[in-house]
């Protein structure tokens, strides 16, 4: 073979193996994009996707809480919260006590924080304009901040514990926050968007807002009534020093709470550990023995069952009385009473003597019909139930009578009173109205029937006992509202003292319930003051606050004058056993209760007739009787006898300062009342609008 023939050769044998390689690489090539498209397309698709699409996490806007009027009193706004790259900090340590002293934080341990092998720490969370601001102009690298949702009170400690608080994250933690957290906390979104093969964000999508909200709150609350009641409380537990207090004003036709104060409270926007006390709702929570508030209800019973009528007496035993080995005191000795004046001078004998009638079963029946014993399922978390017995014993049996031995929530004495109030007919309190959704939809929460209780006749009979109460010769004279009937009762229970057991011999607890107007009931009002010093009666501290909270209330609400003339109070009358009762306070009108022949026996077995007694004066003409309207303006004093079917005839301007006919006196033939009208200073409101926290 020539050299020249052989380099050809090699020339092809080169050619052939290049050939063969290049073959082998498409080949290969060929199976790898096979591979690839057939095999592994899905999941290469998708990291594609990922590498150029953004998805921004966004939280939802929680939800408002709004009182009645749609007042906020919950709020998200959206405030800085400060993160740190520890990765991207040059100067971990200076970078620590540069932060440090403009976020009032320990340097030792942020720089602890501050771990370069991290790439993202939390440096404070939630922080104030200020002081985002002067992060912001330290401009240090690996620092930045980042919008978050933060809670925000308005009205700060009003309606604390209703409302409740939330965490950092937005989490419901107490109150109707933690009860309704999740419709309030709403969906979070993510947005859609585009970046860069650096990372930067090149185009965004759109997120409805709709999809970002919580839902809405809307209470039965009175943002107004709120703080009225907030402040005569705060007033009567600091001048009496007691441990606690808590009002209650509902409206008795529809169960909604007006307003729920609790003192000492405290204030959600920066929940502290010394407020660890004040945060339950003792509304709700607490269970207390109430005391003489609960004759109302035994009387209530013994008119259904007819066992008794309001005029029936039982002998009082001067005072202190044995029963089952143990004896019950009056705090005055007091002889024949009917059932009317056990209620007026409050007579734990009196009242257990009529629950011994009722019977052990019958008063426990009773006592759960209007609520006692069971959660009101007002909404609010921690409720409790109370105990009412069952009563094995006569003692247990007598002592439940007057409020001894039984318990209950603040709450479930008021709604038993407003079922007293809406003629005999138990309803379910409300504090939330509405859940108003994002989308438009909403959730109602109406009125609600439980249960009727007693009829609509002894409801209205007990209602006339208790207006005596707050009558003169009453136990709770405080509690009278000028131009107003007002019904109600005061209750002053031994605390069980849980060291030395027994009742304890200095704490007491204090309450006053009452409904006004009387005859036409639009409020039932609670105070209960735990644990005063000094004055411990419910008709020394808590009737004052009830008159405070009722005359505000009443002026807000526009609800007029009801005042009648008083007669004079009739005489007293001796008993058969010597002592002096105390004569009947005005306000009873003839016919109204009958003087029975046939009283309850005596202590003694012995049983007895009691002395017979006239009755009392009526306290206002027969018939209809026209409304007080001194003091208003026209506009109002013509309203408020338009709602009584009466015209005005006006002379001169500014406030009725006379009226013909007289409040109280008979109404018109021809139905037109005459105001004589002048400008004088107004009466000032109990809460002006600077006054707001």
């Amino acid at each position: 073979m020539t050299p020249q023939a052989g380099a050809v050769r090699w020339i092809r044998i080169r050619m052939a193996f290049l050939g063969a390689l290049l073959l082998g690489a498409l080949a290969a090539l060929l199976g790898r994009a096979a591979r690839l498209q057939l095999g592994e397309g899905a999941r290469l698709a998708r990291l594609a996707r990922e590498q150029y699409r953004l998805e921004v996490a966004l939280p939802a806007r929680r939800g408002d809480i709004l009182d009645r009027h749609g007042v906020a009193l919950a709020s998200s706004v959206q405030v800085d919260s400060i993160y740190a790259d520890p990765s991207q900090i040059p100067d971990p340590e200076e970078a620590a006590i540069r932060l440090a002293a403009a976020l009032r934080l320990d340097s030792r341990s942020l720089l602890r924080k501050l771990d370069p092998g991290s790439h993202f720490v939390w440096v404070k969370r939630q922080v104030a304009a200020a002081e985002s601001l002067a992060v912001e102009r330290l401009a240090l690298p690996g620092i930045g901040t980042v919008k978050e949702s933060r809670r925000f009170y308005p009205e700060r400690e009003l309606a604390a514990q209703v409302l409740g608080f939330t965490g950092l994250d937005g989490e419901g933690l107490e109150g109707l926050e933690r009860r309704y957290d999740s419709a309030l906390h709403g969906k979070p979104a993510a947005l859609p968007g585009l970046r860069d093969a650096r990372g930067r964000v090149i185009a965004e999508g759109v997120v409805p807002s709709a999809d970002l909200e919580g839902a809405t709150l809307e209470l039965t609350l009175d943002r107004n009534l709120e703080f009225l009641a907030q402040q005569a409380l705060d007033r009567q537990v600091a001048q009496s020093r007691a441990a606690a207090g808590i009002a209650i004003v509902m409206e008795p036709s529809t169960g909604a709470i007006l307003a729920l104060a609790i003192s000492p409270t405290f204030n959600p926007n920066s929940v502290a550990p010394r407020d660890r006390d004040a945060l339950r709702d003792r509304a709700v929570t607490d269970a207390y023995e109430p005391g003489s508030t609960m004759k109302a209800f035994v009387a209530a019973a013994v008119l259904q069952e007819k066992i008794a009528t309001p005029g029936t007496q039982v002998f009082a035993e001067n005072g202190a009385w044995a029963v089952g080995g143990r004896t019950i005191h009056d705090h005055a000795p007091f002889g024949w009473l009917t059932l009317a004046r056990v209620l007026q001078v409050s007579s734990n004998i009196g009242a257990a003597k009529f629950g011994l009638g009722l019977g052990r079963e019958r008063l426990h029946e009773y006592l759960n019909a209007f609520g006692f014993g069971e959660r009101t399922d007002v909404g609010l978390p921690g409720e409790v139930r109370g105990t009412i017995g069952p009563f094995r014993s006569d003692i247990s049996n007598a002592t439940a009578s007057f409020g001894q031995g039984v318990t209950a929530t603040p709450l479930q004495i008021v709604a038993g009173y407003a079922a007293l109030a809406n003629g005999g007919v138990l309803l379910r309190p409300r504090i939330v109205q509405r859940v108003a959704r994002p989308d438009g939809s909403s959730v109602e929460n109406p009125p609600r029937e439980i249960r009727r209780v007693v009829s609509q006749a002894v409801a209205a009979s007990v209602t006339r006992m208790l207006e005596a109460v707050v009558q003169k010769g009453g136990t709770a004279e405080a509690a009278a509202v000028p131009g107003y009937r007002v019904a109600g009762k005061t209750g002053t229970a031994q605390k069980v003292d849980p060291v030395a057991g027994g009742y304890s011999a200095d704490k007491r607890f204090a309450s006053f319930v009452g409904i006004v107007p009387a005859r036409a009931p639009r409020l039932v009002i609670g105070v209960f003051v735990d644990e005063p010093k000094g004055k411990i009666y419910g008709g020394e501290v808590a009737a004052p606050v009830f008159r405070e909270i009722a005359e505000g209330a009443l002026r807000q609400l526009g609800i007029p004058p009801t005042e009648p003339v008083a007669a004079a109070a009739p005489m007293a009358r001796s008993n058969a056993r010597g002592a002096v009762a105390p004569a009947l306070s005005p306000g009873w009108g003839e016919g109204i209760f009958s003087q029975e022949t046939n009283p309850l026996p005596r202590g003694d077995g012995t049983g007895g007739s009691p002395p017979k007694a006239g009755r009392a004066s009526p306290a206002v003409p027969a018939g209809p009787v026209t409304p007080s309207v001194l003091g208003l303006p026209a506009r109002r004093a013509v309203r408020a006898l338009a709602l009584a079917g009466l015209s005005a005839s006006l002379s001169g301007g500014g406030r009725v300062i006379a009226q013909t006919p007289a409040p109280g006196a008979a109404r018109p033939a021809d139905g037109t009342v005459g105001l004589r009208l002048a400008e004088v200073a107004p009466v000032q409101p109990v809460a002006k609008a600077g006054d707001w926290p």
